[in-house]
């Protein structure tokens, strides 16, 4: 059975399905899918400036055909460590395709280096946003834009960091995510550096080591507010 709805800012969501057309489940199409190396897959990563030591420590693969086409899979776990959704993207699209698509019940996060475990807490959207701050050595966990019920309980007594996108369906989900949080020590907005409109363009358009020393000073700003 479906959840209920989510939403994007105001508007609210359907539900994602919990099966591929085929009738595959998320655990189903992730055992097929195949290690990056070598594949599409990791030419699609490095042209977004992810290396492939990092894609792969993150756990992300390569399925040729995930819905009809290929892409690249993220697996999203929940709080006990279960595979609770699978999201793909799509390495070509058609401008009557979606870039993006997610199955699966919901309430899970794509973590990287240690994801929600580490602090600070660091909650970012995307896939390749959470990529993009690995590949800088920073962990954090992604939402891909839905709401995970149990962040807020986790973030108690620690920094969080909202590193959402910079749009306005972002700062409406730090906003929700924020007055939920109200045990947390501290948080905090943390946007993408200058006027980038997300982790992964910041990446492209900066070196890693710029954007690792943008985030380190930040923090401590934002750690002595």
């Amino acid at each position: 059975m479906q959840g209920p709805l989510d939403t994007i800012g105001s508007m609210p969501r359907a539900p994602d399905s919990l099966l591929l057309p085929t009738g595959e489940s998320p655990t189903e199409v992730f055992a097929r899918a195949l290690p990056l190396a070598g594949t599409a897959g990791e030419a699609y990563v490095q042209r977004r400036h992810i290396p492939l030591a990092v894609a792969h420590q993150a756990g992300v693969r390569y399925c040729p055909d995930y819905a009809g086409r290929p892409a690249v899979l993220a697996a999203l776990y929940d709080r006990q460590g279960a595979l609770a959704s699978l999201h793909g993207r799509y390495l070509e699209v058609t401008r009557d395709q979606n870039k993006m698509l997610t199955i699966g019940p919901g309430g899970g996060t794509f973590n990287v280096l240690g994801g929600w475990l580490r602090d600070p807490l660091i909650v970012v959207e995307g896939v390749f946003d959470a990529l993009s701050l690995a590949a800088c050595g920073w962990p954090c966990c992604g939402t891909i834009g839905r709401w995970v019920p149990w962040l807020p309980s986790i973030a108690e007594a620690r920094n969080v960091w909202l590193a959402f996108d910079n749009a306005r369906s972002a700062d409406t989900e730090a906003v929700r995510y924020s007055r939920q949080m109200s045990t947390a020590t501290r948080v905090a907005r943390l946007r993408p550096p200058g006027h980038s409109k997300d982790w992964n363009t910041a990446l492209v358009k900066r070196r890693p080591a710029a954007i690792q020393y943008w985030l380190e000073q930040h923090c401590k700003q934002l750690e002595t507010k």
